[in-house]
Protein backbone atom coordinates (compact mmCIF):
# COMPACT_ATOMS: atom_id res chain seq x y z
CA UNK A 1 0.00 0.00 0.00
CA UNK A 2 1.25 3.56 -1.11
CA UNK A 3 1.84 5.66 2.32
CA UNK A 4 2.72 8.68 0.52
CA UNK A 5 2.68 10.25 -3.14
CA UNK A 6 3.88 13.43 -4.13
CA UNK A 7 2.99 14.32 -7.62
CA UNK A 8 4.43 17.53 -10.01
CA UNK A 9 5.08 19.28 -6.60
CA UNK A 10 6.58 23.05 -7.07
CA UNK A 11 7.63 25.29 -4.51
CA UNK A 12 8.59 29.16 -4.87
CA UNK A 13 10.24 31.55 -2.76
CA UNK A 14 9.35 35.27 -3.41
CA UNK A 15 11.88 37.66 -1.81
CA UNK A 16 14.13 39.21 -2.48
CA UNK A 17 13.58 37.45 -5.86
CA UNK A 18 11.23 34.72 -7.50
CA UNK A 19 12.97 31.55 -6.96
CA UNK A 20 12.09 28.25 -7.77
CA UNK A 21 13.25 25.70 -4.72
CA UNK A 22 11.23 22.69 -5.91
CA UNK A 23 11.17 21.29 -9.32
CA UNK A 24 7.98 19.14 -9.94
CA UNK A 25 8.96 16.33 -7.44
CA UNK A 26 7.47 13.09 -7.72
CA UNK A 27 7.58 10.10 -6.50
CA UNK A 28 6.09 7.50 -4.06
CA UNK A 29 6.33 5.79 -0.65
CA UNK A 30 5.20 2.43 0.35
CA UNK A 31 3.98 1.85 3.87
CA UNK A 32 6.43 0.43 6.06
CA UNK A 33 9.24 1.85 3.73
CA UNK A 34 12.15 3.60 5.78
CA UNK A 35 13.62 6.54 2.74
CA UNK A 36 16.27 8.87 3.74
CA UNK A 37 16.51 12.66 1.63
CA UNK A 38 19.81 13.70 1.14
CA UNK A 39 21.56 16.45 -0.49
CA UNK A 40 23.85 19.56 0.10
CA UNK A 41 22.39 22.15 2.21
CA UNK A 42 20.01 24.65 0.04
CA UNK A 43 19.41 21.71 -2.27
CA UNK A 44 15.40 21.64 -1.16
CA UNK A 45 15.67 18.86 1.39
CA UNK A 46 14.16 20.52 4.51
CA UNK A 47 11.46 22.46 1.98
CA UNK A 48 9.93 19.62 0.73
CA UNK A 49 9.90 17.28 4.31
CA UNK A 50 7.45 20.78 4.98
CA UNK A 51 5.34 20.18 2.41
CA UNK A 52 5.41 16.32 3.30
CA UNK A 53 4.12 17.00 6.43
CA UNK A 54 0.96 19.20 5.29
CA UNK A 55 3.29 22.25 7.59
CA UNK A 56 3.48 24.46 4.19
CA UNK A 57 0.96 24.48 2.06
CA UNK A 58 1.86 27.36 -0.34
CA UNK A 59 3.06 25.08 -2.92
CA UNK A 60 2.13 23.40 -6.49
CA UNK A 61 0.94 20.22 -7.19
CA UNK A 62 -0.50 17.28 -5.02
CA UNK A 63 0.11 15.51 -1.99
CA UNK A 64 -1.55 12.37 -0.79
CA UNK A 65 -0.89 10.66 2.41
CA UNK A 66 -2.48 7.49 3.95
CA UNK A 67 -4.44 7.15 0.52
CA UNK A 68 -6.18 10.97 1.24
CA UNK A 69 -5.62 14.03 -1.10
CA UNK A 70 -4.57 16.32 1.65
CA UNK A 71 -3.93 19.30 -0.77
CA UNK A 72 -6.54 22.02 -0.66
CA UNK A 73 -7.06 21.09 2.77
CA UNK A 74 -7.66 23.87 5.84
CA UNK A 75 -5.69 24.14 8.31
CA UNK A 76 -7.40 22.90 10.82
CA UNK A 77 -8.25 20.09 9.19
CA UNK A 78 -4.22 19.62 8.30
CA UNK A 79 -4.00 19.87 12.31
CA UNK A 80 -6.71 17.02 12.79
CA UNK A 81 -4.83 15.00 9.95
CA UNK A 82 -0.85 15.52 11.75
CA UNK A 83 -2.37 15.07 15.15
CA UNK A 84 -4.00 11.47 13.75
CA UNK A 85 -0.98 10.36 11.56
CA UNK A 86 1.80 11.91 11.40
CA UNK A 87 4.72 11.56 14.47
CA UNK A 88 7.73 14.17 14.13
CA UNK A 89 10.95 13.86 15.14
CA UNK A 90 13.62 16.82 14.87
CA UNK A 91 16.89 18.21 15.41
CA UNK A 92 16.14 19.35 18.84
CA UNK A 93 13.86 17.30 21.08
CA UNK A 94 11.57 20.14 22.05
CA UNK A 95 10.44 18.75 25.18
CA UNK A 96 9.30 20.33 27.97
CA UNK A 97 12.03 21.05 30.01
CA UNK A 98 10.30 20.76 33.83
CA UNK A 99 7.52 18.33 32.62
CA UNK A 100 8.21 14.67 33.68
CA UNK A 101 9.45 12.13 30.46
CA UNK A 102 6.19 10.48 30.59
CA UNK A 103 3.62 14.03 30.17
CA UNK A 104 5.82 15.12 27.22
CA UNK A 105 5.14 11.62 26.08
CA UNK A 106 1.00 12.21 26.57
CA UNK A 107 1.25 15.78 25.27
CA UNK A 108 -0.32 14.50 21.60
CA UNK A 109 -2.59 12.09 22.91
CA UNK A 110 -3.99 14.40 25.56
CA UNK A 111 -4.20 16.97 22.69
CA UNK A 112 -6.29 14.53 20.45
CA UNK A 113 -8.28 13.46 23.31
CA UNK A 114 -9.90 10.17 21.99
CA UNK A 115 -9.44 8.21 24.97
CA UNK A 116 -9.27 8.82 28.92
CA UNK A 117 -6.10 10.48 30.24
CA UNK A 118 -5.67 6.97 32.51
CA UNK A 119 -5.51 5.19 29.10
CA UNK A 120 -3.02 8.17 27.37
CA UNK A 121 -0.83 7.57 30.59
CA UNK A 122 -0.77 3.68 30.41
CA UNK A 123 0.17 4.00 26.55
CA UNK A 124 2.83 7.30 27.15
CA UNK A 125 4.66 4.54 29.26
CA UNK A 126 4.25 1.59 27.27
CA UNK A 127 6.03 3.87 24.17
CA UNK A 128 8.95 4.65 26.84
CA UNK A 129 8.84 1.15 27.49
CA UNK A 130 9.18 0.71 23.87
CA UNK A 131 12.47 2.87 23.74
CA UNK A 132 14.33 1.42 27.04
CA UNK A 133 12.83 4.56 28.70
CA UNK A 134 10.87 3.60 31.60
CA UNK A 135 12.98 4.11 34.30
CA UNK A 136 13.32 7.74 33.53
CA UNK A 137 9.32 8.07 32.89
CA UNK A 138 9.01 10.63 36.25
CA UNK A 139 12.15 12.46 35.60
CA UNK A 140 12.33 15.74 34.15
CA UNK A 141 12.61 16.20 30.39
CA UNK A 142 15.88 18.65 31.02
CA UNK A 143 17.61 15.95 34.09
CA UNK A 144 18.38 13.28 30.99
CA UNK A 145 21.18 13.20 28.54
CA UNK A 146 20.54 14.47 24.86
CA UNK A 147 19.97 10.44 23.84
CA UNK A 148 17.62 9.84 26.22
CA UNK A 149 15.64 13.39 25.39
CA UNK A 150 15.67 12.26 21.49
CA UNK A 151 14.87 8.54 22.61
CA UNK A 152 11.46 10.17 24.50
CA UNK A 153 10.63 12.61 21.70
CA UNK A 154 10.37 9.30 19.24
CA UNK A 155 7.94 8.13 22.14
CA UNK A 156 6.04 11.39 22.06
CA UNK A 157 5.98 11.10 17.98
CA UNK A 158 4.33 7.38 18.34
CA UNK A 159 1.74 8.02 21.17
CA UNK A 160 -1.05 8.30 18.55
CA UNK A 161 0.37 5.39 16.91
CA UNK A 162 0.86 7.10 13.46
CA UNK A 163 1.10 6.03 9.87
CA UNK A 164 4.26 8.43 9.21
CA UNK A 165 6.93 9.50 11.30
CA UNK A 166 8.76 11.88 9.77
CA UNK A 167 12.80 12.98 10.71
CA UNK A 168 13.93 16.38 9.99
CA UNK A 169 17.86 15.58 11.27
CA UNK A 170 16.73 13.18 13.94
CA UNK A 171 20.03 12.50 14.58
CA UNK A 172 22.15 15.75 13.91
CA UNK A 173 22.29 17.17 17.71
CA UNK A 174 24.08 13.12 18.54
CA UNK A 175 27.26 11.51 18.69
CA UNK A 176 27.99 8.23 17.07
CA UNK A 177 27.02 5.58 19.28
CA UNK A 178 23.51 7.58 20.02
CA UNK A 179 22.80 7.70 16.12
CA UNK A 180 23.20 4.42 15.92
CA UNK A 181 20.94 3.86 18.80
CA UNK A 182 18.29 6.16 17.38
CA UNK A 183 18.51 4.50 13.53
CA UNK A 184 18.02 1.25 15.29
CA UNK A 185 14.53 2.30 17.14
CA UNK A 186 13.75 3.75 13.53
CA UNK A 187 14.66 0.81 11.85
CA UNK A 188 12.84 -1.67 14.49
CA UNK A 189 9.52 0.79 14.15
CA UNK A 190 9.89 0.51 10.45
CA UNK A 191 10.42 -3.11 10.10
CA UNK A 192 8.51 -4.57 13.42
CA UNK A 193 5.42 -1.82 13.80
CA UNK A 194 5.45 -1.73 9.65
CA UNK A 195 5.52 2.20 10.42
CA UNK A 196 6.53 4.72 7.35
CA UNK A 197 9.84 6.58 8.07
CA UNK A 198 10.69 9.35 6.14
CA UNK A 199 14.01 11.63 7.12
CA UNK A 200 15.75 14.28 5.55
CA UNK A 201 19.90 14.11 6.93
CA UNK A 202 22.95 14.93 6.55
CA UNK A 203 24.60 11.60 7.62
CA UNK A 204 25.29 9.86 4.75
CA UNK A 205 26.14 6.69 7.18
CA UNK A 206 22.24 6.91 8.46
CA UNK A 207 21.16 6.90 5.23
CA UNK A 208 23.18 4.04 3.67
CA UNK A 209 21.20 1.79 5.88
CA UNK A 210 17.64 3.00 5.32
CA UNK A 211 15.81 1.04 3.00
CA UNK A 212 15.80 3.71 0.38
CA UNK A 213 17.95 6.87 -0.56
CA UNK A 214 16.20 10.23 -2.60
CA UNK A 215 19.10 12.46 -3.78
CA UNK A 216 17.92 15.98 -4.16
CA UNK A 217 20.35 18.76 -6.11
CA UNK A 218 18.97 22.41 -7.00
CA UNK A 219 15.25 21.60 -6.65
CA UNK A 220 15.11 18.22 -8.04
CA UNK A 221 15.80 14.37 -7.22
CA UNK A 222 18.99 13.54 -9.09
CA UNK A 223 18.56 9.89 -7.83
CA UNK A 224 17.10 6.94 -6.32
CA UNK A 225 18.66 3.98 -5.05
CA UNK A 226 17.56 1.27 -2.76
CA UNK A 227 19.64 -0.44 0.07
Amino acid sequence: MIALQANNINKYFYTPDQFQVLKNISFEVNQGEFVSIIGKSGCGKSTLLYILSTMDTDYEGQLQLTQQIVTGNKQDQLAAFRNAHLGFVFQFHYLLPDFTCLRNVMIPALRLGKVSRQQIEHDAYEKLKLLGMADQALKPASKISGGQQQRVAIARALINNPDIIMGDEPTGNLDTRNTAVVFDILQRLCHEEHKTIITVTHDNDFAAKSDRIIEMSDGLIVDQRMR
